[in-house]
């Protein structure tokens, strides 16, 4: 069975915990950044702005790229890659020969689904919770070749989630043949059991497939700690590189049965690269990827994790505590399996209509969510937020309850 008080990192939280609140830490950390302040954005899940340096970097390399792309971009810059790929694979935890660099977590994914060979009849396991586009990406499987796609359900917020590993395990038929996957969900910020639900489903030859979106570098963890064969990624949203960067893991033995979305060149049947052949791109973006992933390090993994906890803890628990009863958190708050990234709802007023409120009216940015099952706002600081941005937000839903948006 499964600990549901699982570590979510290693090292020592205490110590982390003690640098969440410093704000003497973080202040310089949120002047590390350009950003327009007459708006709070509270919406880095979907894209998050990079720091300056960052964005300094990147438009060097685009400026000298420019002058002579063909020398400059594909000679000089371009090898660079293999400098990025080294430390993305020591970051993520597994060998330089099992990292592709992408554009971003789709490009990521749907490498994989339509990259293993299935035929008609064969099934894929999906949550209803996984994110659209990689459900498209099944669904256009399904209409093309035949395929099954078929979702299961777990509840929000889930503190035990054995009840996901066992959500899945009763969708498995024997024509199963992959299950796909979110870290941790776009939705919520549910943590999903990784490394449990891939010991399951390789004891019955089903490859997983690990959306890791949301989750690389909102928290710490290695490919070892997930168990995981596919694990696909976005680096602009938590950690804070370029927009349209992302990494494709894949690992050794597996390479050789996942075709790439572009074809190959001749000999690279076995090699991580084939997946990076999608024609003239600029390598200004992977390369600032080392920049990004250097300030990452500096922050230190464990640090901004707390951190991220920390702001979601300051607005939830307010709300919460202050919001007449009337508020539901639909993310794990004191547990292992939530993240940063928190969801809520308040009795009696519509999400989006809420939403809209936030942005036209107080220029506050968020995510109004409707699912099938739930609905609410996503909620989805960073380290540049301010705690006098958070406390505005909490104030301005507290008033909405207590005094409506009309």
């Amino acid at each position: 069975m499964l600990d549901p008080d699982a570590p979510l990192w290693r090292g020592s939280a205490a110590e982390d915990l003690a640098f969440a609140s410093d704000e003497d830490f973080w202040e310089p950390v949120q002047r590390a950044f350009d950003l327009d302040r007459t708006w709070i954005n509270l919406n880095n899940g979907g894209c998050s702005p990079a720091p300056s340096h960052v964005m300094a970097q990147l438009e060097r390399d685009l400026r000298f790229s420019n002058e002579l792309p063909v020398i400059h971009m594909w000679q000089t810059l371009e090898p660079r890659i293999e400098v990025v790929r080294r430390e993305m694979a020591r970051e993520f935890g597994c060998d330089t020969e099992e990292m592709a660099l992408t554009r971003n977590a789709s490009e990521a994914l749907l490498t994989l689904i339509h990259g293993l060979d299935l035929k008609a009849g064969d099934e894929v396991l999906l949550s209803n919770q996984n994110y659209g586009r990689m459900i498209n990406g099944w669904k256009q499987r399904a209409r093309r070749q035949g395929i099954v796609v078929k979702e299961i359900s777990f509840p929000v917020p889930c503190t035990t989630p054995q009840q996901i590993v066992d959500a899945f395990a009763a969708g498995i038929t024997e024509r199963t043949r992959v299950i796909e996957i979110t870290h941790i969900t776009n939705l919520t910020g549910q943590i999903l059991p990784v490394k449990a639900i891939v010991e399951m489903a390789r004891a019955k030859n089903i490859e997983v497939f690990v959306d890791g979106a949301h989750a690389f570098a909102q928290f710490p963890f290695t490919r070892d700690d997930l168990g995981c064969d596919y694990y696909g990624t976005s680096l602009h949203k938590w950690l804070l590189a370029p927009i349209g960067t992302g990494f494709l893991y894949v690992r050794r033995n597996k390479i050789p049965n996942i075709w790439p979305l572009y074809a190959e060149n001749d000999g690279q049947t076995n090699d991580i690269r084939k997946y990076e052949e999608v024609g003239t791109h600029p390598a200004a973006n992977h390369n600032a990827v080392s920049v990004s992933l250097a300030f990452h390090r500096a922050l230190g993994p464990g640090r901004k994790s707390a951190r991220l906890i920390y702001l979601r803890d300051r607005w939830a628990k307010r709300l919460l505590a202050e919001g007449q009863g009337r508020v539901k958190v639909l993310t794990p708050l004191d547990s292992p399996w939530g993240g940063g990234l928190g969801f809520f709802n308040v009795d009696g007023l519509e999400p989006t209509k809420l939403g809209e409120w936030l942005l036209s009216k107080h220029r506050v940015v968020q995510t109004p969510i409707v699912h099938a099952e739930f609905k609410g706002i996503r909620v989805t600081p960073n380290v540049y937020t301010t705690l006098e941005e958070i406390d505005r937000f909490a104030e301005l839903v507290l008033t909405a309850i207590h005094k409506g948006i009309a």
